[in-house]
């Protein structure tokens, strides 16, 4: 059955296991991914089916999966490493900025590094501290890697798929609190361009730009906007580095209006860079200044307070108001 309605974390087992089967050079490592499964159950039952030498439960040694992931792909393997929260990857940030980040470019182009580094981020779901960080733009900033986020099922399952097939280091960060949503998922599509922004919704009046877990609360912005009159496009960017600026270029010479989202804090985040791009892209076009809605400049609250603390459709929607207003 080529189309199914997959949970996101669904989509992403499934397309672990098809990575599995097709390439024997394919590996599954981190921790509690084998005999638990993960603790999103992303890997369950790939240990039972493929064994221990390629589903591999390591210690709880962040910076040592990497390095050991580095290693290897030297050896010629594509190594799939899951952290298995997004603020638990700061022990293996140095391995990831200063060697598997500069490997092909210290090699002279000779050595490649097919590693993807998948990583649940993001809050919603009530969890305690160290388990809601939205670190993407710190990676984004690192030249050398790829840095890529799903909204739904199916380009959980292409966008994966595309991450393992790729000769550079991909960062493939998972919208945890998205990980229960269906979708549909066509397993014999042929998939767009890993790094190819998409038009969630068409619209002529401004563009919410956005990526992860924020399509789905943009999505229900231009919804409820559409009930005052207001025609808004979505894009779902899909990759932070490099980002597709041609598709927001295109957007917003239609629109005129920009207002880009995300969970990360707006402080120094990649809507800052999108901001900044798209300013001198288009400053004829443009009848307002690009906006943004993130996170604030503070660290992650608590879970009883994240609600407060993460962009909502209220904040996106006073964002849409205050853009078309100029």
């Amino acid at each position: 059955m080529a189309v199914q309605k997959l949970p996101l974390a669904k989509a992403l087992n499934e397309s672990l296991r098809k990575a599995l089967e097709t390439d024997p050079k394919v590996l599954i490592m981190g921790e509690d991914v084998g005999k638990l499964g993960g603790v999103f159950r992303v890997t369950d039952g790939l240990q039972k089916d493929f064994g221990e030498d390629r589903v591999i439960d390591s210690p709880l040694a962040e910076s040592g999966i990497v390095g050991t992931a580095i290693g290897l792909a030297l050896r010629g393997y594509r190594p799939v490493v899951e952290i298995q929260f997004d603020g638990f990857v700061f022990p293996a940030y140095d391995q990831i900025v200063t060697q598997l980040a500069k490997m092909h470019a210290r090699a002279l182009g000779k050595v490649k590094m097919p590693v993807v580094i998948r990583i649940p981020y993001g809050g919603g779901i009530g969890a305690v501290e160290h388990h809601s960080e939205s670190p993407e733009a710190l990676f984004a900033h690192v030249a050398g890697l790829k840095v890529v986020s799903p909204s739904n099922s199916s380009d959980a399952y292409w966008m994966l798929q595309q991450a393992i097939q790729s000769d550079d280091p991909v960062i493939f960060f998972e919208p945890k609190r998205r990980y229960w949503d269906k979708g549909e998922v066509d397993t014999e599509a042929i998939p767009g361009e890993l790094h190819k922004a998409r038009v969630a919704r068409e619209g002529s009046d401004l563009t919410l730009a956005a990526y992860g877990p924020m399509v789905k609360v943009c999505l229900e912005a231009a919804a409820a906007a559409e009930e005052e009159g207001k025609s808004i496009e979505v894009l779902d960017l899909r990759s932070m580095s490099p980002i597709d600026f041609d598709s927001i270029q295109r957007s917003v010479e239609k629109t005129r209006h920009l207002v880009v989202v995300h969970e990360a804090p707006v402080f120094y985040g990649s809507g800052a860079e999108i901001a900044a791009r798209i300013t001198e892209r288009c400053f004829y076009h443009l009848e307002a200044p690009v906006l943004r809605v993130g996170g604030y400049h503070a660290p992650y609250p608590p879970a009883r307070l994240e609600e407060e603390y993460l962009p909502g459709l209220d904040r996106v929607l006073d964002a849409v108001d205050r853009s078309l207003a100029y």
